[in-house]
């Protein structure tokens, strides 16, 4: 019974920076099983709870290419999407957003990505997918892309920016820990 999905979902611990982990190189799923499907549900629960907009299985310890995103409003329906083993194909145009990570609290920065991209990726019902993005889907995919291949936001960061945003996570670290 050890590999029988759990019963009901479960919110995962989040990896936080500068846990090894988070810079794990992901293995590829190789097929979508009832534990994938598990898996997805409570990584689902994790990302709603959080709460956030993306959450990649490295970050919750799971070495695999998975990531979930729902960009969508909290007045809007859900837009969940689910990526297994995804693949950007194409990239135009450059902008930059103001983002956020799970494993990085309460750092926000300006990143340069991508302003389009087209990803190719297998759904949660192991169904080839196809998705052009713009705005913030295009954002949170390949910030969510990123951590299936151990970069990080930080790595995205001039080195100033990068020092400041660890300088305020050790501040916060030493502040919880008194």
């Amino acid at each position: 019974m050890l590999n029988q999905p759990s019963v009901g979902m479960a919110i995962r611990s989040i990896l936080q920076y500068p846990d090894k982990r988070l810079r794990v190189h992901a293995e590829p799923v190789a097929e979508v099983t009832p534990q994938i499907v598990a898996l997805i549900e409570d990584m689902k629960e994790t990302m709603y709870a959080a709460p956030g907009c993306g959450l990649a299985a490295p970050q919750i310890g799971i070495p695999l290419r998975l990531f979930i995103v729902d960009t969508a409003s909290e007045d809007e329906p859900s837009a969940l999407r689910v990526f297994i083993n995804p693949e950007i194909v194409e990239r135009e145009g450059k902008m930059v957003w103001e983002e956020g990570c799970l494993s990085f609290p309460g750092i926000h920065e300006e990143i340069e990505r991508a302003e389009r991209i087209t990803v190719r990726a297998t759904d949660e019902h192991g169904q080839p997918v196809e998705l052009s993005a713009e705005g913030l889907l295009s954002i949170a995919v390949q910030h969510e892309n990123d951590h299936l291949d151990g970069v990080l936001m930080i790595d995205h960061m001039s080195v100033l920016k990068r020092r400041l945003a660890l300088r305020k996570l050790q501040k916060r670290a030493l502040t919880a820990e008194t």
